[in-house]
């Protein structure tokens, strides 16, 4: 009877590994796609807004990066920093963002604030991106085409992350493929699925599309705001693309595990509707899809319960190649998958815990999950 429940076990763990590899919208491919030409016409006016809460050691690259694509609006939001100072020599025009309202989170106010100084220059566009992405000569360029072509109201990009340190070596690939996995890009742009998702990192909004949703009041409590931006957007009519990129990246860096824990930690517990059911489903879900494979291969007696586990793990290292290519990495680091996966729960325990403290959405010193 025990060997039938291993071998269940393991039957259960690789079905979802053949569903995840078949049947989830290649999500785990992680291409990079050509831009497409899109038919000609006048440049469309776009304005970029930056929100930033100390960030001198970013700003100034980041804005230089955009300054000659596209007017660059800096929202400071309430930096006790150079970030002001360097965001105006780098050529960006800096707004003072208001005193925090109840009801909304500190990025989304910001973002708000700069909305609202460029309104009435009516910009086709907002490109709403973060203090750490350099973007490349020709993205915002880029961004209206792939636009244009698709007839997309909202198109991201998910920015190459640092990738430099030990502990980004280890866990970044995994990010991205975890976040491909929750939002398949070609879930995302087939308008017959609910599935709706962003990169907040670079993100074009057609502002008629914005503005038809309510604007970014819509949104206003969202701590992941920009999966949240990309539903509202879908629900209203829209049309939706999410897509990677190289040419454009974060330099923000993560030196320790710690870093990037509280990075994972910060949204985790939001991504579960703030439910401890969900946290304890999510969990076991975890240990079934990315613990029990290996765990069956090396200590299960020999039979079939090792065999299917051994084939579950398989599909997996297979599946998660292509993030540690794209990322550069030695292939060994996809059979590891299952020790990152565990670093991954810990840290969504930690957001729960974190979120039972009032220490939720914890960002630059104020805690910004709100409810």
């Amino acid at each position: 009877m025990y060997e039938y429940a291993l071998t269940a076990l393991g039957a259960l763990a690789l079905a979802i590994w053949i569903y995840l590899l078949a049947a989830r919208g290649g999500f785990w491919r992680l291409l990079e796609e050509t831009i497409p030409s899109a038919p000609s016409a006048s440049a469309p006016r776009v304005i970029v807004v930056i929100p930033a809460r100390n960030e001198e050691a970013s700003i100034a690259q980041a804005v230089q990066s955009l300054a000659a694509q596209a007017p660059v609006i800096v929202v400071d939001d309430a930096s006790s920093d150079r970030t002001a100072e360097l965001a105006r020599e780098a050529g960006a025009e800096v707004v003072t963002a208001r005193p925090l309202p109840a009801g909304w989170s500190g990025k989304l106010w910001a973002v708000s604030e700069g909305l609202n100084a460029a309104a009435s220059r009516a910009p086709d566009y907002w490109l709403l991106t973060d203090a750490d992405i350099v973007h490349a000569p020709d993205n915002i360029a880029g961004l209206v085409d792939r636009a244009r072509a698709g007839n997309y109201d909202l198109v991201s990009y998910m920015v190459l992350l640092a990738c430099r340190s030990a502990a980004e070596q280890a866990l970044i690939p995994a990010f991205v493929f975890f976040f491909f996995l929750l939002y398949p890009p070609a879930w995302i742009r087939d308008p017959r699925r609910a599935t709706a998702g962003a990169a907040g990192g670079c993100m074009l909004v057609r502002r008629e599309a914005l503005d038809r949703i309510g604007g970014i009041a819509r949104i206003r409590s969202e701590l992941i705001d920009d999966c949240a931006l990309a539903r509202e957007i879908k629900r209203s009519g829209g049309r939706v693309w999410l897509g990677l990129t190289t040419q454009t990246r974060s330099i923000r860096g993560y030196g320790t595990f710690a870093e990037i824990g509280h990075m994972i930690s910060r949204t985790a517990f939001t991504q579960l509707q703030h439910s401890w059911w969900l946290l304890a489903g999510t969990i076991v879900g975890l240990a079934l899809t990315y613990l029990a494979p290996p765990m069956l291969t090396i200590f299960a007696p020999a039979g079939a319960a090792r065999g299917v586990g051994g084939l579950a793990w398989l599909i997996m290292t297979l599946v998660y190649l292509p993030a540690v290519r794209f990322y550069r990495r030695p292939w060994f680091w996809a059979p590891l998958l299952p020790a990152i996966a565990s670093f991954y729960m810990g840290a969504t325990v930690h957001s729960a815990i974190a979120s039972l403290l009032g220490r939720g959405g914890m960002w630059k010193g104020r805690a910004q999950a709100v409810r």
